[in-house]
């Protein structure tokens, strides 16, 4: 029997059911629509609205080699990615959507330590929902033979979730944001990576990629990932005028998706820098929409000082990464696949730019940014490098 979800519940676990859950539990909530209280929801169990995850915005991301001059590699990604608004104070259990649920008892049990505020003067959090595809292919792609000694054609389908918490400890110049991301998805033919460089390749007029018949083969894919950012305290939705900051970071990751640890700086320079955690190509556990109260500053009367405003910054990210497992390089865990021969550190810096603005009281923010990245694997020619583009929209 096929998995199914129902209103106010699922009679069986899936990612999608996951997924579709998350996406349409809470948009109506947002938009103040009635929606009928399902024995077990949010509703029946008496939440007051601010206990009720609500999407406060999103943001869409496509990165592509092709600003460097390039067709291999990491050649493709994208992800769509909906925070909800904050929540404050302890977190009701009852007041969450059924599959969100489970993934929170889940992390209580692997990292308690995660809902614990002791220590802290204040602390929020908020819930990040994303769905994404990511696309790896050798350099030649006119050769319809395997190419043992460049990377294997390989595709990432995935969805995931993440809890974010923000806080100050008690006593510090610094604020903390935390992230819980777990990623459930499809490595294969599956993740339609084929399908969607020969529509991309067709639309642009240029030839179509010969070698995918030699993908890895399908298998499902998992990942849960640990990060945490440091930043000098601030107050409000913006540093007012010019000003810089820096933003630093370490991560680990686990699974057949990435399992590595890495460390990072990301230096901001700009007219009225946002007060969130910085910029940062696609990963998992990297999509951390902080909690943020500046939609509600946007509607205060009288207007605050550190409301948001327009600004623009230019940034610069350095990352150092120790990596014992990559899937577009290892090839499948639980096949026999192409693989090449990893190496175990790599290094990675970007260099871009971001700007906010305010559209019709709502908050937009671009984001664009070059990457450039060390060999990932031994029989890899050269350095690679990419472009990313990013633009948030808050409600």
């Amino acid at each position: 029997m096929r998995p199914r979800c129902v209103a106010g519940g699922w009679t069986r676990w899936s990612p999608g059911c996951l997924l579709a859950g998350l996406l349409l539990t809470s948009p109506a909530a947002a938009a103040g629509e009635p929606v009928p209280a399902a024995e077990g929801s949010p509703a029946a169990a008496g939440c007051t609205p601010d206990q009720v995850p609500r999407w406060r915005g999103g943001t869409v991301r496509l990165e592509n080699d092709m600003a460097a001059g390039t067709d291999s590699n990491y050649t493709n990604g994208a992800a769509l990615t909906i925070a909800s608004h904050d929540l404050e104070g302890p977190l009701e259990m009852d007041c969450l959507p059924r599959p969100l649920r489970g993934y929170t008892r889940f992390l209580a049990w692997v990292d308690p330590g995660f809902w614990r505020d002791a220590g802290a003067d204040a602390a929020s959090r908020n819930v990040v929902v994303r769905i994404g595809q990511g696309m790896y292919t050798p350099e030649d792609g006119t050769r319809a033979d395997l190419v043992p000694d460049d990377r294997p054609y390989a595709g990432l389908l995935y969805a995931g979730v993440a809890w974010n918490r923000r806080q100050r400890p008690t006593g510090a110049s610094h604020e903390v944001l935390d992230v819980r991301e777990l990623t459930l998805g499809v490595i294969g033919p599956w993740s339609l990576a084929r399908q969607t460089q020969d529509l991309v390749h067709d639309i642009r007029g240029s030839d179509r990629f010969l070698g995918w018949d030699h993908q890895l083969h399908n298998e499902p894919a998992v990942q849960f990932a640990m990060e945490r950012k440091y930043k000098r305290f601030a107050e409000g939705a913006i540093r007012p005028g010019w000003g810089h900051d820096l933003v630093a970071s370490h991560a680990v990751r686990l699974g057949n998706i990435e399992t590595a640890a890495s460390v990072g700086l990301e230096g901001r320079l700009g007219w009225n820098l946002p007060n969130d955690f910085g910029s940062y190509p696609i990963r998992a556990g990297a999509e951390n929409r902080p909690p943020s109260s500046a939609a509600a500053m946007r509607t205060s009367k009288p207007a605050s000082s550190a409301a948001p405003r327009p600004g623009v910054h230019a940034f610069v990210i350095l990352e150092a990464k120790a990596v014992a497992w990559d899937f577009s390089l290892d090839g499948n865990l639980f096949r026999d696949s192409h693989r090449v021969t990893r190496e175990p550190w790599v290094a990675q810096a970007a260099a871009g730019v971001s700007s906010q603005w305010l559209v019709g009281g709502r908050g937009v923010r671009l984001a664009l940014m070059r990457v450039w990245r060390t060999r990932e694997f031994r029989e890899q020619a050269d350095a690679h490098a990419f472009g990313s583009i990013a633009l948030s929209v808050e409600l």
